[in-house]
Parts: C-alpha cells; sequence; structure tokens
C-alpha cells in the first residue's frame, strides 16, 4: 500500500490520540457521520443485522421484514448520529489499520473472505453460509437457488450466534475495533451488536470493501476486493457490474478471457442440441425394432 498523504496521515493520529475518544461529546476531527446504504438493501434485517437469502412469497412475511428494515435504519442512524459508532471510509480505514495498532474486524461469510482479505484483519463472520443439511435449510437453499442464486451466485447465510462472545474472547471491551464486511450493512449490524454488549471504541466502515480501492488496504486473496462477493453464472460470464468496470480498468485482455469462456458454452450447447438431434431418431429407430 502505497505511503499515506501527509494531510490524511495527520487527521488519522489526530483522531486516534486519545482511548477516550468513544465518550467525547464533539465530532472527533476527520470522521464524520455518513450515509446509511442504499434503501434497496439486498437482504433481510433479522435480529439488528442483514441476512442473505430468498425472497418470502406471504405479504404478512414481507411486511413484517419491511418493519424490520425501517427499525434497524433508525437504530443505525441514531447511533452513527449520537457518535457511538463513528464513521471511517475505505481510505481513512486503510490508513488507520497501517498506521496504528488499531484492530480490523472482517464480519463477512467464508465465501467471500475466502477470496480476498485484509492482511492482518482479524476474521469473525456474523453471519455465515448455512451448513444444516434438515428439511428446512434444505428448502431454503433450493428457494434461495430458484429465486436467482444459480445466476449471482448469493448463498443462504445463518445467523452466527457466538458472534458478540467470539469478539469478546479476542478483544477487550475498550479495544479501537474497525468493522468491515462487503458492502457495509452487515458491519453496521455487528457495530449494533458489539456496542450493545459494552464495546466502547467502534469504527464502521462505509461502503465497505466493495467501496475501496485496491491501494487502500494490502490485500491477501486471489480477486480484487470488489469482486469477492460475486458468484454464480454471472460471475462465470463476466457480467456484473463489478467485472464490467474491472475490464474498463484492465482492458482488451481482461474481456478476452469471458468472451473465450462465452464462445466455449456457445459451442458445447450446440454440440450438445445436434447431438441430441441425432440420438433422437436412433431412439426412435430402436423402439420400432
Amino acid at each position: 500500500m502505497a505511503a499515506p498523504p501527509l494531510g490524511l496521515a495527520r487527521r488519522v493520529a489526530g483522531v486516534f490520540a486519545s482511548p477516550a475518544m468513544a465518550h467525547s461529546g464533539s465530532r472527533p476531527q476527520g470522521l464524520r457521520p455518513g450515509l446509511l446504504p442504499s434503501k434497496r438493501w439486498s437482504g433481510v434485517v433479522r435480529m439488528g443485522a442483514v441476512v442473505g437469502g430468498g425472497q418470502e412469497g406471504e405479504e404478512d412475511e414481507e411486511l413484517r421484514q419491511t418493519k424490520e428494515q425501517a427499525a434497524a435504519r433508525r437504530r443505525w442512524e441514531t447511533l452513527i448520529r449520537e457518535q457511538k459508532i463513528k464513521t471511517l471510509t475505505p481510505r481513512e480505514a486503510g490508513y488507520t489499520f497501517k498506521l496504528t495498532d488499531k484492530a480490523l474486524l472482517d464480519v463477512r461469510p467464508s465465501n467471500e473472505r475466502q477470496k480476498a482479505w485484509v492482511k492482518g484483519s482479524t476474521w469473525i463472520p456474523i453471519f455465515d453460509i448455512d451448513t444444516s443439511v434438515d428439511l428446512g435449510g434444505l428448502s431454503k437453499k433450493v428457494s434461495n437457488f430458484v429465486m436467482g442464486g444459480w445466476w449471482s451466485g448469493s448463498s443462504t447465510l445463518s445467523l452466527n450466534k457466538n458472534f458478540v462472545q467470539q469478539v469478546e474472547e479476542k478483544f477487550s471491551k475498550d479495544t479501537d475495533i474497525i468493522l468491515v464486511c462487503q458492502k457495509g450493512l452487515r458491519s453496521l449490524a455487528a457495530c449494533e451488536q458489539l456496542y450493545n454488549a459494552g464495546f466502547e471504541n467502534l469504527f464502521w466502515v462505509q461502503g465497505g470493501l466493495e467501496a475501496a480501492e485496491e491501494e487502500d488496504f494490502e490485500r491477501e486473496g486471489s480477486q480484487p476486493f470488489k469482486l469477492a462477493a460475486i458468484g454464480g453464472v454471472s460471475e462465470f460470464f463476466g457480467w456484473t457490474d463489478q467485472q464490467r468496470r474491472q475490464a474498463a480498468k484492465e482492458g482488451l485482455g481482461y474481456r478476452l478471457v469471458f468472451t473465450g469462456r462465452l464462445v466455449g458454452a456457445l459451442v458445447l450447447l450446440d454440440a450438445l442440441f445436434l447431438g441430441a438431434q441425432r440420438i433422437g431418431p436412433l431412439l426412435q429407430e430402436m423402439q420400432t425394432h
């Protein structure tokens, strides 16, 4: 990661100069209440956090979910407005993590973490891949796949009921903790849970790793931060917004990879179609004999 601009380095140093900052009545230098993510949420708010998964078919369930979303949004806005949770941009978070001894807690599920993570960060997911094999769990997985999981690669997630306990085992409650996820929603929900559990110094990365540039953090893993949450058919063919933006940066070579995949898939489908046309008459002829 490149050295920080002098002005930003001074801001970061000033922001974290006092351990009592989280209880200060005035706004810390360099920080500001950030806007919450768009109302076009990709999941459902449950127990103060965001769960990915399929849509519920019944109107009363949808109404309940809408009310939960609105209630959680109001709680989070209050926590930020009252400076009980501080806001950092990805760039500020990257330099803060590099220049201070503050912890960076990644709360993303394992499928996102495995693709890209910040070097030196701690991983404790607030939600993770649902591995249940009971009838209810299987039903959710099928519903998620049918409702678009095959295209987007989204997985059914389950709440980590031991999240707060696992964080308490790792950090004392006066530790400065920077929380990050992929888009900012789950980390904000995690901030709320930790604040309610008595953690004093919490910092939320607005927009998450998807809003970060590669130079903001020192990355490990096979994928750029912005691509860590995509999957499915759309990822394979390079049809996601994130990949199109990446292609605009990297040029023709990046596009050719996905063009080759598309051409190969079309050739395979054509071969399967021709094969079916030839096998059909043969099967009919066998039946007549």
